[in-house]
């Protein structure tokens, strides 16, 4: 067989002239500053075994859901989980999907309806904007953060709305790239006196923010002035996963409508086991705590070795130091990196281009002294 079509071949080579080519990184046995798995859930043993046990005790010995859950994947453990969610995160309804992309595409692509309008933060995640693609609302991007732009926007677009067209505001709780958070109860307040739909993914929020990690909205007590909410389980619960939380006729609606949902074979129940035990972890470990002192000292070392003027703020488990250009960034991670350091770059067409950063994930496993070390490196290697 021949090999890629020239188009293709051009496409690889561009990427790779400019240092922006993406390739599959193995296991380096570093300290881990770069992963998702904020709280160590993902390599708990305590969760692996308790699922292990949970299973048995259920005597459920399936490997596979068998089918989509519209077919003959609906299987228990899927009705105790969606209850279980619904009743931590205070939301009337919850609805699984296989992953957070799934959550995303599956959503945007089928609610918003044709003459709907939906505004989206520039910096939302890529499986969203995937999402609002394949779905027949027209959308539109509002600077980051900026509530004042998205009114602008707002009010610029207005002439084009009819009675009966909703307007859905999109943003995330923690940014993916930035760390950052947006002024919530602003936004929920302008979207509730102008009855526009709130969508808020929290996918970095889970297991962050708030009494038992219940997520940012939560902790504001704003759960129920928002449209809905997307929480992903491959972050801080550590598993694989996700749920879309809020109204019975919305949960309706997307078994109805979302194609990601109806046309995709169920989670196995090992899946669902895992999301119900990394939850009950959840509300009785002290990782979460753990994990919270751990970005306060973060904070206050980036300050102390003059090192926060380049960094973005942040005050979740994120946070991102930024060095403009693909070949700059991609030296300091390699010069953190060989010094046992996992820490990743970020580069352009990821984020924009001058935006380059370097990715610093915090975990409640991480030791102050590790915290100490990979700052004192950066600030060598950041000013060389």
């Amino acid at each position: 067989m021949e090999g890629l079509p020239k188009k293709l071949q051009k496409k690889l080579f561009d990427r790779a002239q400019n240092n922006a080519l993406r390739t599959l990184p193995g296991s380096k046995g570093w300290v881990d500053f770069s992963s998702n798995d904020y709280l160590g859930f993902a390599s708990s043993k305590d969760i692996f075994n308790e699922t292990h046990k949970l299973l048995e005790e259920k005597k459920t010995f399936r490997n596979g859901a068998t089918g989509s859950r519209l077919l003959s994947g609906n299987h228990n453990f899927y009705i105790e989980t969606e209850q279980m969610l619904a009743k931590f995160h205070y939301a009337d309804a919850a609805l699984i999907f296989n992953s957070g992309y799934d959550a995303n595409i599956g959503f945007f692509s089928s609610v918003p309806q044709r003459g709907d309008i939906i505004f989206y933060d520039e910096l939302i995640h890529a499986s969203i904007r995937d999402g609002l693609q394949m779905g027949i609302a027209k959308s539109y991007k509002f600077k980051h953060n900026d509530i004042d732009d998205l009114q602008e926007k707002i009010t610029t677009l207005s002439a084009k709305l009819e009675n009966d067209n909703e307007v859905y505001v999109v943003t995330e709780s923690v940014f993916s790239m930035d760390g950052d958070s947006p002024d919530l109860k602003k936004l929920v307040s302008f979207c509730k006196n102008k009855n526009y739909q709130l969508v808020v993914d929290e996918a970095h929020a889970l297991g962050v923010f708030g009494k038992n990690g219940i997520g940012l909205v939560q902790e504001l007590g704003l759960e129920h002035q928002v449209f809905a909410r997307i929480n992903t389980f491959g972050k801080a619960m550590g598993c694989h996963g996700a749920v879309i939380l809020g109204s019975k006729d919305l949960k309706s609606y997307l078994i109805n409508f979302s194609r990601s949902f109806i046309y995709t074979t169920g989670l196995p129940p090992h899946s669902l086991a895992t999301i119900q035990t990394a939850y009950k972890e959840l509300q009785d470990s002290v990782e979460a705590q753990k994990l919270v002192e751990n970005i306060s000292f973060f904070n206050k070392k980036i300050k102390e070795t003059e090192l926060d003027s380049i960094f973005i703020k942040s005050n979740s488990a994120i946070h991102c130091c930024i060095i403009s250009g693909n070949e700059n960034v991609e030296k300091v991670a390699r010069q953190i990196q060989e010094k046992g350091f996992d820490v990743k770059p970020i580069k352009s067409p990821t984020v924009a281009k001058g935006k380059e950063r370097l990715r610093f994930c915090l975990h409640s496993f991480n030791s102050k002294k590790e915290i100490t070390k990979v700052i004192e490196l950066l600030a060598i290697f950041a000013k060389t």
